[in-house]
């Protein structure tokens, strides 16, 4: 099932894509997968971001071979560090290339979203929480991230996240193909299988010390092949079982 946000006369709304369709739903669809009966065509309405988190907890270095790429080693546990909620974006919205910075990188990522309020969940539970999952871009000012220990400057502009086309609920997401493109040549290609810390772990470890919320995502990590992205570049990151998340960088 593939649910949306999408904004018609000026009231927002989810609902789930058939086709070229849109079902309206009653209300969010943490609160249940109720229609109202609503349809709208596809090209009538204004898709928005299709999760409202109020944080996006990040992975660091979760590819081994990504560590590899940054030279700065592997970590035992996930690293973590948040995106502000300010930062999401959605299909098909411009990504701002800001003026004070002199790298801007792509990095293609798994989102898992959140479907309860979870915390301290067990290890072979995490399925009860996930609501579904989405292509995720984690851009980065790669010269601000690296001349501060922390990293939330670099990773915390507004449009900085996009995330979409849509939540997909109704997929496996163990050994999907994630590939990130930039003006149709490929620069990230690799598996979901190939993370260090699976999703499971992920959600665990994250939940040892903060509650997340219905909406909240997970951006799972990216594989090696990070490189920079110019002014007027497209930046596609596709994850199969789910589809293409594409952005302008302006």
């Amino acid at each position: 099932m593939k649910i949306v946000r999408a904004l018609f006369n000026g009231e927002s709304f989810y609902g789930i894509l058939v086709d070229n369709s849109i079902r309206r739903l009653k209300s969010t669809p943490y609160e249940g997968i109720e229609e109202d009966g609503r349809v709208y065509s596809a090209d009538e309405v204004e898709l928005l971001p299709p999760a409202e988190p109020t944080k996006i907890v990040a992975v660091g270095k979760n590819y081994r071979a990504h560590a590899d790429e940054m030279g700065e080693g592997q970590p035992e546990e996930p690293l973590l560090f948040l995106k502000p909620s300010t930062s999401i974006v959605g299909n098909n919205d411009d990504v701002v290339y800001p003026a004070i910075s002199h790298r801007l990188d792509y990095e293609g990522e798994l989102g898992v979203v959140i479907g309860k309020k979870c915390h301290a969940v067990q290890p072979g539970h995490s399925p009860e929480v996930i609501f579904g999952y989405t292509c995720l871009n984690d851009i980065t000012a790669r010269d601000i991230q690296k001349a501060v220990s922390q990293w939330t400057r670099g990773k915390g502009f507004d449009t900085f996240c996009p995330i979409g086309p849509h939540i997909e609920t109704e997929m496996d997401p163990t050994h999907a193909p994630i590939e990130t493109r930039v003006n149709g040549q490929v620069r990230q290609h690799s598996t979901i299988d190939c993370m260090t810390h699976d999703i499971d772990k992920l959600v665990c470890y994250i939940t040892e010390c903060m509650t997340l919320l219905p909406g909240d995502i997970i951006a799972t990590g990216t594989p090696e092949g990070i490189g920079s992205m110019q002014r007027g570049d497209i930046v596609e990151v596709e994850i199969g079982g789910i589809g293409v998340l594409r952005n302008r960088i302006v």
